[in-house]
Parts: structure tokens; C-alpha cells; sequence
């Protein structure tokens, strides 16, 4: 069965289209999450100044300046006052390590997943013929279908269509094996 060029273009398409609608969702939502983590963040920044300094820090994985903000009230107001311009750093820093750990681009695609091709689609017309001569190549100028088939993937039919095709222009001569009485293709060019 043949699949025309416009179904396949149309159907990688459509699989765009769902990628980016995936994609512009999950950017939504990390979004959301960035800032929900950048308000209370801020919120734990201010309560600093009511004595209890470095919670922001600790909040965002700061662990050894965060207790060093909590013993000296926030390096005495002066860190908390300075971490009020930092804390948006903190934040992208610490969700940039979450993403990481959790095994996600900072773009939101899966890191280390194995790239599946969802259709194979066999050479054909002028890129069967290269394929055909590029294995003939291989194989010392001489090639049978089955052989044709094996390193190009495409069907018997086709291999056997384009060799007969070449026949027909003279670029190969057909014969028969003399051991096994295989019909074999000489590419004399080659």
C-alpha cells in the first residue's frame, strides 16, 4: 500500500500541531508553578524581617546559607535585604535542578528517552535505484531481489520494478546464478 506524500506531510502535521499544544501546556503550567514558588518565596523572605531569616533560602535548596540567614537573623537584615533582588535567580536555579532530577529539559521534553520512528517508509522511485546500486556496489556489481529487498527494505515488488526498469535501460544485464538458478541483476557499470 502507498502512501502519498500529502497524507504523510498531513499526518506529521497533525503530530506537530499535538507536540506544540502538549508543549504550550506544559510551559503554561510550569509557568504557574514558577510563580507560586516565586510569591511564597517572597512571602518567606518577608517574615525574615520579623526575626525568622533564611526560610526563603532553605524553601529553595540553599540548605547551608539558609541556616547561616536562620542563626544570624538573615546576616543581620542585610542578606534579606540583598536576597530580595536574588530570589527570582533562586527560584529559576532551583526549578532548573527539580527539572533535572525529575529527568526534564528545561523545556519540559523527557532527557534520555529513545527516539522511536512511528512509520518507516521504504525508499522509492530515484532513492530505490540509489539504494539498489549502492548494495549492488556492496555485493561486486552483482545483486539478486531478495538481496535487494534485505538492504533496501523495500517490497519484492518494488525491488523487482526497479530492476526490471534498469533492465529495460540498459543498465544492468540479468542472469541466472549457475550453482542455485537464482535470477541475479550485473550491474556493469560497477
Amino acid at each position: 500500500m502507498l502512501i502519498s506524500n500529502k497524507t504523510v506531510w498531513k499526518n506529521y502535521l497533525t503530530q506537530q500541531e499535538q507536540i506544540q499544544r502538549v508543549e504550550n501546556k506544559m510551559n503554561l503550567e510550569n509557568n504557574q508553578q514558577q510563580k507560586d514558588r516565586l510569591l511564597i518565596s517572597y512571602i518567606l523572605c518577608a517574615v525574615g524581617f520579623f526575626g525568622v531569616g533564611g526560610l526563603h533560602r532553605l524553601y529553595n535548596g540553599k540548605i547551608g546559607t539558609g541556616l547561616l540567614w536562620l542563626c544570624t537573623f538573615g546576616l543581620f537584615s542585610v542578606g534579606q535585604i540583598v536576597d530580595l533582588l536574588l530570589i527570582p535567580n533562586m527560584v529559576n536555579e532551583y526549578e532548573h535542578k527539580l527539572r533535572l532530577k525529575a529527568g526534564v529539559s528545561p523545556f519540559g521534553v523527557p532527557l534520555n528517552q529513545a527516539v522511536v520512528a512511528s512509520q518507516v517508509h521504504p525508499p522509492s522511485g530515484n532513492e530505490l535505484m540509489v539504494k539498489l546500486i549502492e548494495a549492488a556496489e556492496s555485493k561486486s556489481g552483482v545483486l539478486t531481489v531478495t538481496q535487494g529487498v534485505k538492504f533496501t527494505g523495500a517490497s519484492f515488488a518494488q525491488v523487482q520494478a526497479t530492476l526490471n526498469e534498469m533492465y529495460k535501460s540498459g543498465y544492468v544485464k540479468i542472469d541466472n546464478d549457475p550453482n542455485t538458478g537464482a535470477v541475479i541483476y550485473h550491474f556493469h557499470e560497477l
